[in-house]
């Protein structure tokens, strides 16, 4: 049989045809009645087909079997005539608000699977399909991974139509706009493209279309499958796609030009292009006062130094730069080490895999005993390990310093980059000292220069420089000087504000 045949006159012959394609599934419901006059010459058999716990049921009676029993005579007297007996059902008996026609299988197929409700009637090759959609969904909670002390505390859900609708509450736009599209053979999972027209520059969007349209896969289970066939170099540990789970982050983003990729099943939303310097920010930078939120964000940076290259430097100076400490540290180093069995790298290398695999440990535990056995097993661990003269305590803690730091990293993705990073260069400072660390330092900013997001450089504004951005990059400015969008995003539309209004809410008093 052909999937994509044209349904028949026949409601017996639909229901057949329905139920091979389904495979007779036990959660398929068909429910079969007659509505209209008791002269058989003007009643008329129908339909009504839904998957069992992904529609409303109680919502299937009130609105579609009522008004069908109950009303039927309004089909009955309609005549003979096809098409004003169809649109007669669909105008005056059919109560619902989201109604289309479909007239091929699996067309009807495919609806049911989306948790719609089709509704056939013998003598019509055509159905309608009612959302309805009723399955059980979380409700909107406080964010789990990027939480903030001052702002919105609202996330996203599995639903994709609530995330929309949670980005369309704070962006109140028309301009603000969705395209939708289907992904996965099996899945046929459910995927939104959101941009605001006349801000975002339209050959990203196009880019970002252009990429999804060529993704031919079964399944797309989460945002993770999405990213990795659209990030422009799969051959880098650094994230060129970031994503959130803050509505109120992806608003942001899309009103400096980005455009967003939501995917149905996941609370985590795509955001494109991703700069490096974005993975630093946080949302709460812009809803606390100037001066601290760059505090905050220089703290961060310091924190990405320290978690990135002290390991190796405390190897590459214990090892062939002792003439550099200062001669009572060298002496209280060269104490602690004088029973320790390992080299300096070895001793690192060791606590510092300890460390992943105890944290691993901990996300992957029950979350009751998790957290417990993370902290307690690191401080009973590291005792021992100091005590048993297999580790110095020097590297406890250099080793702990280096384990928080890579927490003041608000995107996970970009602090996992960064421990990786750390285990590069704890290797070229054992091998080559100092000289490998700025080799190493080197090769990385050229590799991050390399970087594209979507023709994005990655490394914008810092490189290439751009002087007008530098006031939402390290430090940030108090939002009366943002007046511009950053200039690699919003060309279309660069002023978010006027300088005018800013000098004269300021002259007249107001915040």
């Amino acid at each position: 049989m052909d999937h994509h045949s044209k349904l028949h006159p026949s409601l017996k012959v639909n229901i057949d045809d329905l139920k091979t394609r389904t495979g007779t599934s036990d959660d398929l419901v068909i429910r079969t009645f007659r509505t209209g006059h008791d002269d058989p010459r003007q009643s008329r058999d129908m339909a009504v087909v839904y998957v069992d716990g992904m529609t409303d049921e109680k919502s299937i009676h009130q609105f579609i079997m009522e008004p069908l029993l109950f009303q039927g005579n309004a089909l009955a007297n309609a005549g003979t005539e096809e098409g004003l007996s169809f649109d007669r059902l669909r105008d005056r008996i059919l109560s619902v608000g989201q109604i289309a026609e479909a007239d091929s299988l699996e067309g009807i197929v495919d609806s049911l699977m989306e948790g719609k409700v089709v509704v056939l009637s013998d003598g019509f090759p055509r159905a309608f399909q009612i959302s309805m959609a009723g399955w059980e969904q979380r409700a909107v909670s406080e964010p789990t991974n990027q939480t903030v002390i001052r702002g919105p505390k609202e996330a996203f859900t599995e639903n994709i139509r609530v995330n929309t609708a949670l980005i369309r509450r704070i962006i109140k736009n028309p301009d603000l706009q969705l395209k939708n599209r289907k992904i996965g053979r099996a899945t046929k999972t459910n995927v939104s493209v959101m941009y605001i027209k006349g801000i975002v520059d339209d050959t990203v969007v196009e880019e970002v279309n252009r990429r999804l349209d060529a993704i031919h896969t079964d399944a797309i289970l989460e945002s993770g499958y999405i990213e990795e066939f659209i990030q422009d170099e799969p051959r880098t540990i650094f994230p060129t796609v970031q994503n959130s789970e803050r509505p109120d982050v992806i608003a942001a983003a899309l009103l400096e030009g980005r455009v967003a990729v939501l995917i149905d099943g996941t609370p985590h939303v795509l955001l494109v292009p991703a700069l490096f310097v974005q993975f630093f920010q946080a949302a709460e930078d812009y809803y606390q006062r100037a001066d601290i939120s760059t505090l905050l964000r220089v703290l961060r940076y310091f924190g990405l130094f320290i978690a990135t290259l002290v390991p190796g430097l405390y190897i590459a100076v214990t090892t062939f730069h002792q003439e550099m400490l200062p001669t009572q540290l060298l002496i209280s180093l060269a104490a602690q080490r004088e029973g320790v069995p390992f080299p300096a790298f070895i001793e690192a290398l060791m606590m510092e895999a300890t460390y992943e695999i105890l944290r691993e440990a901990g996300v992957r535990m029950p979350r009751a005993v998790g957290q417990a056995v993370s902290i307690v097993g690191t401080l009973v661990i590291g005792q021992a390990a100091v005590e048993a003269g297999i580790i110095s305590a020097t590297m406890i803690i250099v080793v702990s310093i280096t384990a928080i730091s890579s927490y003041v990293i608000p995107e996970f993705d970009m602090s996992i980059a960064v421990r990786i990073t750390r285990f590069l260069f704890m290797g070229l400072a054992a091998a080559f000292g100092l000289y490998g660390i700025f080799v190493g330092m080197i090769a990385l900013l050229l590799h991050l220069s390399s970087l594209r997001s979507f023709g994005v450089p990655y490394m914008a504004p810092v490189g290439p420089i751009i002087m007008s951005d530098q006031k939402d990059t390290i430090m940030r400015a108090r939002h009366p000087n943002l007046t511009t969008r950053p200039s690699m995003f919003g060309r279309l539309n660069v002023f978010r504000q006027s300088k005018s209004s800013a000098r004269k809410s300021r002259r007249d008093g107001r915040p």
